[in-house]
């Protein structure tokens, strides 16, 4: 059983992460455009799927402004139409729950499964009729996550009823998330909605973290090849009309790759080196990402936490060596390319960092001496004095 799940896992993993794109796309029905004929191809598929005619494309390349048509303003009686469907969802939903809640313990085993797998299943089919017809757009989003909570409940009654002297919970985890996978993945190449890719992917990965787990990789290794991987879909996500979703997926995959990759350095050298190491890492991440122009908010919190992880690790090295005043000169140095990269969070640690430095440095040699502040101050004010003549000699070149 651990020789088909390892197989499986590095399957999924391998082909994720660096060649396997094109297999997940068959998967989920996202093809790659690297030609005119597939560009083409493309064109045409999502010409069929949101039934647009020649004619409305040909309008558009006359003039791209009627892309930018305002939504029409909503009747009273379209939001009163939504507003009760919502309601009526809401106390279907709250009714089932009541219902299972005030006499589980009442219940068989049957029973159990029917009411919450069963129901799981009805909602498909009424999630799938939704899709199908497509009459009721704004039900797709909160009807999918319903299904999705009640399936997935449902699968673990149906082991604990069927199998309830089972220890093994990693086991019924690996075989939830994994048929449920299958589930959302069938769904979203059918479908191809953004709502039906997050949910893939979330049981994906958290299929491949509890298998991994169950093949006892270390956690550190498991966090480096997932967020390694989940960065790489997620570049691909960019390229796809599932857009929204990239930001998210960047940032998970970011903190899961520097997560695992800080625990792997820790354990090898110190934690001062793996924040170092980390932080450096998170940078070159957000300076890659500001490079491209791509993901302007994910490349400002990765020079904020990067920095900081950069700093915190650096001051922990040098603290107390011959070396020491080698901090105060990189933080310096780093103001410089504050300015180039024009980043306020990378700024913001900086100076920070700076004006700790100083701090520390005066409560360690100049606590009594009243000539070292105001040696800080002329140095300031001589620092801003050739700033000034620096900008003048710039607008006279």
């Amino acid at each position: 059983m651990s020789a088909v799940i390892l197989l499986v896992v590095l399957a999924i993993v391998i082909g994720g992460g660096w060649w396997g794109w094109p297999l997940a796309a068959a998967l989920f029905g996202v093809k790659n455009v690297s030609d005119k004929a597939g560009a083409l191809s493309k064109i045409t598929e999502l010409m069929r799927t949101y039934d647009i005619t020649p004619a409305e494309v040909a309008a558009v390349l006359r003039d791209p402004s009627l892309i930018e048509t305002p939504p029409a303003k909503r009747s009273s009686g379209e939001v009163a139409k939504t507003l009760f469907t919502y309601l009526g969802a809401i106390f279907i939903l709250a009714g089932i729950s009541t219902y299972i809640g005030m006499f589980w313990n009442r219940m068989g085993s049957v029973m159990r499964i029917v009411v919450t797998l069963g129901v799981g299943y009805t909602l498909l089919i009424v999630l799938v009729s939704a899709l199908h017809e497509k009459k009721f757009p704004k039900l797709i989003l909160p009807l999918c996550l319903a299904t999705v909570m009640m399936l997935t409940g449902g699968w673990f009654v149906f082991i604990h009823e069927m199998f309830p002297h089972g220890d093994n919970w990693r086991l019924a985890v690996l075989s939830v998330f994994g048929l449920m996978a299958l589930h959302q993945g069938m769904l979203f190449r059918k479908y191809d909605l953004t709502v039906l890719a997050f949910t893939a992917l979330l049981f994906v990965y958290g299929f491949l973290q509890v298998g991994l787990d169950l093949l006892d990789v270390p956690p550190g290794f498991s966090a480096i090849i997932l967020g390694a991987s989940l960065f790489l879909v997620a570049t691909e996500l960019e390229k796809s009309p599932h857009r929204s979703l990239t930001e998210f997926a960047y940032l998970i995959g970011l903190c899961w790759l520097n997560a695992g990759l800080f625990d792997r350095v820790a354990i090898a050298a110190a934690a001062n080196w793996a924040a170092l190491l980390t932080g450096v890492c998170a940078i070159s991440a957000a300076y890659g990402l500001q490079k491209d122009g791509r993901q302007p908010r994910l490349s400002g919190l990765g020079y904020l936490i990067g920095s900081a992880l950069a700093y915190t690790g650096l001051f922990d090295l040098l603290h107390k060596t011959s070396v020491e005043l080698l901090y105060f000169a990189v933080t310096a140095s780093m103001l410089y390319a504050c300015v180039l990269l024009q980043s306020r969070a990378l700024l913001l640690t900086t100076v920070i960092a700076m004006l700790s430095y100083i701090g520390y440095f005066t409560a360690q040699h100049f606590v009594d001496s009243l000539g070292w502040p105001i040696s800080l101050v002329l140095m300031g004010v001589a620092f801003m004095g050739v700033s000034v003549l620096a900008m003048r000699v710039k607008r006279q070149m």
